[in-house]
C-alpha cells in the first residue's frame, strides 16, 4: 500500500490527471440509475473524479480515510466529504442510491468488507459501482507487456471480476452490465517500467527474485523508445444491483 498521506501532494500530477478523472467519472455516471438521488465515492482521494460526478438531480458525496487526501477533496467538494473507513461509513441502512469504488479494490486484502458495506448502505435497487481486474487492464499487447508477460499473475489480484462477483452476491448484489473507460495519461514507458519493477512497485502481481527482477530490467533497457509511452490501460467498471 502507498502512503496516501504522502501521495495527496503529487496524487492527481503522477495519474492522468483531469483527462483521467473525467473518464472515469463519465463512466461511472452511465451505470448510476437516472433516477438515483444520492452517490457516495468510497476512498475518493482527492476528489478529481468526484467533483466530476455530476448531474442534474444527484447529490454526490466522497468519503476518504487518509487527512491529506481528504483535505483536497473537501476544497473541491465542500460541504460534503467525510472522513470514513470504507468498511464502516457513518451512514444507516439501505440510504444512498448508488455507491462508486474507483480504483480502490485491487489496493486491499479485504475488498470483501468494502463490498458488504456498500450493500448494507445501499437501498434497494441501488448500484455499486467498481473498478474490477485494475493490474490485468495495463497489459495493452505492448513490446513491454511482452517481456513481463510469462511473470505476471493475477491468481491472487483481490479486484478480480469473478472474487468481486461472489462477494457481492452473497450480499444480496446481483451483476448488471458494466462499461469500461481509457486511463488517459497512463501508458507506461519502458524506462519508467524499469524504475516501478526495481521499487516493487508491481508486488500486487509480480514475486520474481532479485535475479530475475534484473534480467527483466535488462529486457527492458533493452526496447526501443526508452521514453514512449506505449497505449493507455482501458479500465473497467462492473456494477451490482441491490435486491429487494
Amino acid at each position: 500500500m502507498l502512503d496516501y498521506e504522502a501521495e495527496a501532494a503529487h496524487y492527481d500530477r503522477t495519474r492522468g490527471g483531469v483527462p483521467r478523472a473525467e473518464a472515469a467519472a463519465e463512466a461511472v455516471l452511465r451505470l448510476v440509475p437516472p433516477g438515483a438521488r444520492t452517490l457516495l465515492d468510497v476512498a475518493c482521494g482527492t476528489g478529481l473524479v468526484t467533483e466530476r460526478l455530476t448531474r442534474t438531480g444527484l447529490r454526490v458525496y466522497g468519503a476518504d480515510a487518509a487527512h491529506a487526501m481528504l483535505r483536497t477533496a473537501t476544497g473541491r467538494l465542500p460541504g460534503r466529504t467525510v472522513r470514513a473507513d470504507a468498511r464502516r461509513l457513518p451512514l444507516p441502512d439501505g440510504s444512498l442510491d448508488a455507491v462508486s469504488a474507483v480504483w480502490l479494490l485491487h489496493l486491499v486484502p479485504f475488498a470483501p468488507e468494502i463490498v458488504a458495506e456498500a450493500a448494507r448502505v445501499l437501498r434497494p435497487g441501488g448500484v455499486l459501482v467498481a473498478t474490477v481486474d485494475k493490474d490485468a487492464a495495463h497489459d495493452v499487447g505492448s513490446d513491454i507487456d511482452d517481456v513481463l508477460r510469462p511473470h505476471r499473475s493475477e491468481r491472487e489480484a483481490s479486484d478480480r471480476t469473478d472474487t468481486i462477483t461472489r462477494h457481492a452476491a452473497a450480499h444480496g448484489l446481483d451483476p448488471a452490465p458494466g462499461a469500461h473507460f481509457t486511463g488517459h495519461g497512463q501508458g507506461r514507458t519502458p524506462r519508467d517500467t524499469v524504475r516501478r519493477l526495481r521499487s516493487g512497485y508491481f508486488a500486487s502481481w509480480y514475486t520474481g527474485d532479485e535475479a530475475t527482477t534484473e534480467a527483466l530490467a535488462g529486457a527492458l533497457e533493452a526496447l526501443p523508445d526508452q521514453d514512449r509511452p506505449r497505449d493507455d490501460p482501458r479500465y473497467r467498471l462492473a456494477r451490482f444491483v441491490r435486491r429487494g
